[in-house]
């Protein structure tokens, strides 16, 4: 090696990497990091004991504690001792980490997850104070709370730039990260995590990833050394070059060259033998993260303090199973109900909500699929590990709503029996006051107790209160406190049914109506006015055009919440879709990908927007009335938007319904969301992140990512003079630059002139590997818009999301 400029310490991690499915079938990967444990152990043994004096050094990661909990569970007795002991020896150690997350954890399943370790830390008389991540690219601003509130008090982040990027504009450099109410953790924005493999310093593990240079470097090679020399100095050299201010520099290593390696003694041996050949200028040594932070702690060197939102550029994956999604969000806010019903799990035993945490982590967890699911989406272990995948969300929701009946079945429900009352309680379970609807359903064999019409009975004041009727249910408006419950008596009542025709209402003999009433009816039976091109409550008139809907109108103040600058009308679908070279060729399809970068689409993207091509009124009554939205629009054979809009209160619901093709070119599927408060000079958007809400591209840290933002439960306009929430049950990413193919900006680059739009970004096949190929089939995903002039603050305004998407809880009782 050439002289450097400063003595150099090289500490050296070395893990295993945590995909589950990427690189095998999911059991089969529990089964590898079990065994990792066992080898690492006794590599531990054999070195203390002499036996292998090479191994002089040894270290080892747990990256995830997943790994940690299936080998205890499989673990003697012997065994359990024996890793303790190496643990609390330092050979050993434990991260806080459970497994590498997508954003779709909201923050009570954070907060279990990450104090298992810390938990199992204190058992065996050693604390855990740092984690570690790998692949992914950032996380919700909570994750840190979370981390901090286990006694973790240091991350060490390893971001894979593919189709992603690191923050703050550069690696391998430390920040506070600090949390919305003030307190800090320690972070290290590191490398790639196998970048120790690059430089060599693995035998028979070798890599060429980030760097590329005149080195042929399959995973084994008999010019090693060579290769770790030359690597080596060219890197120090470099961060000295680029004014890295530090003598020492961490650097992540598998045992193996591949994703789920398993720990490998011989590092330590090739450490020794560098140290011994050139420790005078580069001294390299193995390290657990507690070791490093405690050294970067003692260095006399500023660490700035960044205050912000982290967004995981690879949350992108959950759009690639959007069913699926959906499935996991509603069992998400199901076990959140079953907590909130049963505080004290009198019920429901912490196994039991354990049992579907395990499920939603696994869904939650960043791999998306076997690593072929693109090029060859036939293949049998790409079928096999996506059913797989997919069954973590199916499990998750027959777990989560198993536990849920149990629950109602103990607080007075009724299940089926001759006889059984038409008696309902609904529940309240946010810790937020709420004015919502309440649907009370009965079986279809019913239905002849009220073929004459029925009235709603509030138990406690013994009125009468009103109500609409569907099939086999009715729906009822409660105003409910937090933890608050009613009850409702449903009773059968004779109605008249004889509809006349009206001499005022201008709806022609073809039933077309398109053309305003001249003079009001004074009938108070549909308190919702549709014609083909406005639908009208008391609270705002909607107006549709061939673009969409293309007005919004607040009749209180006369303000249109639609957008002037908005590029498509509400829920309006924009399509996209990259062409390959050969649609047909699994080549094709992989190299159309592999060059997207950040852009998530080919430069020759071809985008299309839905165009409206029918009307129709679908239902209509006291409380409410629905009208059918039909669009014409590339890659799906039907699209439909339903706006359901109430008489009693500011808020209209929509049903975004359609038939998607089978794509195996890339694509994208959005729907429009050009909203606003009406005050467009003093309105701040907020988004729902796990743990806290965010204003997107200001809380945030620097060089993170604009684009899109895997949110909780709904965003906000929040002004002054009131807030318009839209709540989004079903679809959790949020796209808010750009549409258009370019160079992407990241969090300070942006300036007043950049564009800001508003979509869900629903549906996404495009990257290369990992993702589920093909979109097709049928979907159903929910939005809620209300608006109010006394939301003034962004809690009020994301708490009224979180209770409108979670619904209230009904069940009937005996």
């Amino acid at each position: 090696m050439n002289e450097l400029s400063r003595k150099w310490r090289i500490f050296v991690i070395h893990h295993s990497h945590t995909d589950i499915g990427y690189t095998e079938r999911q059991e089969r990967i529990e089964q590898y990091h079990i065994d990792f444990i066992r080898q690492a152990v006794m590599i531990s043994k054999d070195m203390r004991s002499g036996k292998r004096d090479e191994w002089k050094g040894f270290k080892w990661t747990c990256e995830t504690f997943w790994a940690v909990e299936q080998f205890l569970r499989e673990a003697t007795d012997d065994e359990k001792s024996d890793f303790a002991e190496a643990v609390r020896q330092g050979d050993i150690e434990l991260s806080g980490t459970y497994l590498n997350m997508t954003e779709l954890a909201d923050e009570d399943l954070l907060r279990s997850i990450h104090a298992k370790a810390s938990a199992y830390g204190r058992s065996i008389g050693c604390p855990v104070d740092s984690a570690m991540t790998a692949d992914i690219n950032g996380y919700s601003w909570g994750y840190a709370k979370s981390l901090l509130d286990a006694g973790i008090q240091h991350l060490f982040s390893c971001i894979h730039t593919h189709h992603g990027m690191f923050a703050l504009g550069r690696k391998q450099t430390p920040f506070w990260w600090e949390t919305p109410d003030g307190e800090k953790l320690l972070v290290w924005n590191g490398e790639h995590y196998m970048f120790g493999n690059e430089l060599g310093l693995c035998p028979d593990g070798v890599g060429s990833y980030m760097i590329r240079d005149e080195f042929t470097t399959p995973a084994i090679v008999n010019n090693r050394e060579e290769i770790m020399a030359t690597r080596m100095e060219r890197y120090l050299r470099k961060l000295e070059e680029e004014g890295y201010p530090y003598d020492f520099v961490p650097v992540m290593i598998s045992g193996l060259a591949t994703d789920n390696g398993s720990p490998n003694g011989d590092i330590a041996q090739a450490i020794q033998t560098w140290n011994r050949e050139h420790g005078d200028m580069v001294q390299i040594e193995m390290s657990t993260l507690s070791r490093f932070f405690s050294h970067l702690k003692q260095q006399n060197v500023d660490i700035p303090v960044h205050r912000g939102d982290w967004p995981d550029w690879w949350s992108d994956g959950v759009t690639s199973t959007p069913m699926h999604t959906q499935i996991f969000k509603d069992a998400q806010r199901t076990l959140r109900k079953v907590k909130r019903l049963d505080p004290q799990q009198q019920i429901i035993s912490r196994q039991e909500l354990s049992d579907i945490e395990q499920q939603l982590v696994m869904y939650a967890e960043h791999t998306w699929g076997f690593h072929a699911s693109v090029h060859s989406p036939w293949d049998w272990n790409v079928q096999m590990l996506e059913v797989r995948k997919l069954a973590y969300a199916a499990n998750a929701s027959r777990l989560a709503h198993g536990a849920l009946d149990n629950v109602r079945n103990e607080q007075g429900g009724s299940l089926l029996r001759p006889g059984r009352a038409f008696r309902y309680r609904v529940v309240n379970t946010e810790p937020h006051a709420s004015r919502q609807f309440a649907v009370l359903e009965w079986d279809g064999f019913e239905n002849e107790r009220f073929k004459d019409g029925l009235e709603v009975i509030d138990e406690d004041s013994g009125q009468a209160v009103p109500h609409q009727a569907g099939n086999q249910n009715v729906t009822i408006e409660a105003d409910l406190k937090p933890g608050e419950r009613k009850q409702y008596i449903l009773r059968p009542v004779q109605r008249a049914k004889a509809n006349t025709t009206s001499n005022l209402k201008l709806v022609g003999a073809d039933t077309v109506y398109d053309i305003e009433d001249m003079y009001s009816s004074g009938s108070k039976k549909d308190a919702i006015s549709i014609s083909e091109h406005t639908a009208e409550s008391p609270y705002v008139k909607i107006h549709w055009s061939e673009e969409g809907i293309v007005s919004w109108i607040n009749k209180e103040t006369g303000e249109d919440f639609i957008r002037k600058d908005g590029k498509h009308g509400a829920f309006t679908p924009v399509y996209e879709r990259t062409p390959a070279v050969d649609s047909t060729n699994p080549g094709s399809q992989y190299a159309v990908r592999s060059g997207m970068g950040r852009n998530r689409k080919g430069v020759n993207v071809q985008r299309s927007s839905g165009r409206l091509v029918k009307a129709k009124a679908v239902s209509n009554g006291p409380l409410f009335g629905v009208v059918e939205l039909q669009f014409e629009t590339r890659g799906m054979s039907g699209y439909s938007v339903f706006l359901k809009l109430y008489a009693t209160c500011s808020r209209v619901d929509a049903a975004v319904r359609f038939h998607k093709d089978s794509v195996w070119e890339p694509e994208n599927v959005y729907i429009s969301l050009p909203f606003t408060s009406g005050s467009h000079d003093d309105e701040t958007l907020w988004l729902d992140k796990a743990g806290a809400p965010v204003r997107p591209w200001i809380d945030q840290l620097p060089g993170t990512l604009l684009d899109y933002s895997c949110i909780q439960e709904g965003l906000a306009y929040v002004g002054t003079n009131g807030s318009l929430m839209v709540a989004t049950p079903d679809t959790p990413l949020i796209q808010l630059g750009s549409l258009e193919y370019g160079k992407r900006l990241l969090h300070t680059q942006q300036g007043e002139e950049t564009e800001r739009q508003l979509y869900v970004w629903a549906m996404s096949n495009y990257w290369e590997t990992n993702f589920k190929a093909t979109l097709g089939g049928f979907y159903e995903f929910r939005y809620v818009v209300q608006w109010s002039g006394s939301i003034t603050t962004a809690e009020q305004a994301i708490g009224q999301c979180q209770a409108t998407s979670s619904g209230f809880t009904v069940w009937r009782i005996s």
